[in-house]
């Protein structure tokens, strides 16, 4: 059985964006917002995609709009790319969707 941590990544390989991908659940959602705050720590990060996101629940929606939120506190804000339509049909229903509206984030995965 794998780690929850080992059940996602993240990329730095384009310039000004963190890449997340695997899965963003409530397995997996502490360690990930970890990895991120650390990824994003002094680092000149404008952009988060989730195009390679497989899963996620409620946690892992929790963790984007967590580091939306502390970017935006720290004085720069944060896109949020790709979506998946999950995610974004799960924010709709808990009425969160206006926490992401001020993002790209409306550019879903196959939408």
């Amino acid at each position: 059985m794998s780690s929850p941590a080992a059940s996602f990544a993240l990329r730095t390989d384009t310039p000004g964006t963190l890449g997340v991908s695997g899965v963003l659940s409530f397995d997996t959602a502490a360690a990930a917002l970890r990895a991120m705050r650390e990824a994003m720590a002094g680092a000149a990060i404008s952009r988060l995609d989730l195009a390679g996101v497989r899963h996620s629940d409620s946690a892992g929606l929790s963790c984007v709009i967590a580091v939306q939120a502390e970017s935006k506190a720290a004085g720069h804000a944060v896109q949020v790319l790709h979506v998946p339509a999950a995610m974004l049909a799960l924010a709709t229903v808990c009425e969160v969707n206006g926490l992401l509206a001020g993002c790209a984030c409306l550019r879903r995965v196959g939408g």
